[in-house]
């Protein structure tokens, strides 16, 4: 008999004779009836199993241990207990594979900490389940939002050599013999190296988007990259996921319309998609999670320049941990303050000093600024970050002259200002941020399957 998803048997019309597959979330024992509820990951909710000793193999079956896989027919008929429209009465039941009582995950709550040393299993708990449902529905809607919109999908390489912001935090890729590297006038000779150059892991995909939007207008990468930052923080991992769009002809003004589409979408998909599992995050991770994302979704996105961000932020009557001061990057405190504080809501800041952003952004007429834009949002601060790209040959080569960037290592770079170059715009959303924010979880080691963080690579 062909397997039923549980989330089709909870959600069935009539009844019916089906076969379920999954594990064992709970088990109790009667005299003359027990009770398995059944989870095979398709949604939140378990499917009740009703065994009476009639069955076969009652007693191997009843004694199930939690964590166990069982294959069963049954019928579908309607639960007369509260809370649950369906229960299935067992008929045939086979152990698949047992679990016994070392197994982990027994029914009480875990800590998080604690589900982080055994994220091999943590898929199989509520709040674990619900996340990484949530994670693969967002994915989908990435792609759904820019498809529909026309946009190219580009796989841009994870092997590069280049560092896209320039502040060398990149894993080194190499082939080297790591105690006994070739040298040559006491330095390491990467040109022996298998690239023949130095390589690493990729920080960004936007310098290879740039390229493919002079050539196909609105593009996307949707991808992995990694940061060799020795942070410990509960916002940064080595290894994330980005959303980076490029679009030609097109200005600061337009970056930031797309921004606020994309992001208003993504919300908006989550509450019309996700519900059971929103419903679990709002009543136990974050309270009021769904009024923060409906709120979101309506909200007016308001624009201020960061000069204008600063003098709000110089005259706030409560004190920062760090000082406000023309110049320097804005900390996550200050972007909540004006997103809870003054705007109650999202606000792009745009025109940061061109001393503290990256060597492609577009340099505004005062020679002082650039056309850098980040959405802030309320409770998280930045969660996209972006610009207008430099698209003035003589200008790029003066901006990389200025940051120390080498202009040999990126000719292609300037090929396409060389040769039918135009205005173009782009941003970068980290996945993982959007999600925290979306399901209310404070760790981003909380919403990647396998985190990779300094001093931690397992499984």
């Amino acid at each position: 008999m062909t397997r039923t998803r549980i989330m089709q048997a909870i959600n069935a019309e009539q009844e019916r004779t089906i076969c379920v597959k999954g594990w064992v979330r709970s088990a109790r024992r009667g005299k003359e009836v027990s009770f398995i509820a059944l989870n095979d990951g398709s949604c939140f909710d378990s499917l009740q199993l009703v065994l009476s000793p009639e069955l076969e193999n009652y007693n191997e079956i009843s004694k199930v241990g939690t964590g166990a896989c069982l294959s069963v027919v049954g019928k579908l008929i309607e639960s007369p207990a509260a809370g649950q429209k369906w229960e299935l009465q067992v008929e045939e039941a086979k152990i698949l594979g047992d679990a016994d009582d070392s197994y982990p995950l027994q029914k009480k709550r875990h800590s998080f900490e604690f589900l982080r040393s055994i994220a091999h299993l943590r898929p199989r708990s509520n709040s674990f389940g619900a996340v990484f449902r949530m994670r693969s529905q967002l994915s989908y809607a990435v792609h759904k939002f820019y498809q529909e919109r026309g946009f190219m999908y580009v796989q841009t390489p994870i092997i590069t050599a280049n560092d896209c912001e320039g502040a060398g935090e990149m894993f080194r890729v190499s082939t080297l013999d790591a105690d006994n590297p070739p040298k040559q006038n006491g330095a390491v000779d990467w040109n022996e190296d298998f690239f023949g150059e130095r390589t690493g892991l990729t920080v960004s995909g936007q310098l290879q988007a740039e390229l493919f939007a002079t050539a196909f207008s609105d593009v996307y990468t949707f991808g992995p990259t990694f940061r060799a930052e020795n942070s410990n923080t509960s916002r940064h991992a080595a290894e994330f996921w980005m959303i980076e769009p490029e679009i030609a002809f097109a200005d600061l003004a337009d970056n930031c319309q797309l921004g606020e589409d994309f992001l208003r979408y993504m919300v908006t998909y989550a509450l019309d998609n996700c519900q059971e599992d929103l419903n679990f995050f709002n009543q136990r991770i974050e309270k009021g999670l769904i009024d923060k994302l409906e709120a979101l979704a309506k909200a007016e996105f308001k624009t201020i320049t960061y000069s204008e961000a600063v003098e709000l932020l110089l005259k706030a009557k409560q004190t920062f941990e760090f000082a406000v001061e023309w110049g320097c990057d804005l900390q996550s405190e200050h972007e909540r303050y004006l997103t809870e504080q003054v705007f109650n809501g999202p606000v792009f800041v745009t025109d940061y000093p061109k001393n503290i952003k990256a060597f492609y952004m577009r340099l505004n007429d005062d020679n002082k600024t650039v056309a850098a834009m980040d959405l802030l949002v309320p409770r998280v601060g930045e969660i996209i970050g972006g610009s207008q790209r430099e698209e003035r040959l003589d200008v790029l080569q003066a901006r990389m002259d200025e940051c120390g960037v080498p202009q040999e290592h990126l000719q292609w770079y300037l090929d396409i200002r060389r040769w039918g170059s135009c205005p173009h715009a782009g941003f970068g959303l980290g996945f993982e941020r959007l999600l925290m924010y979306v399901t209310g979880m404070e760790n981003i080691r909380d919403v990647i399957p396998f985190p990779r963080t300094p001093g931690h690579a397992k499984f």
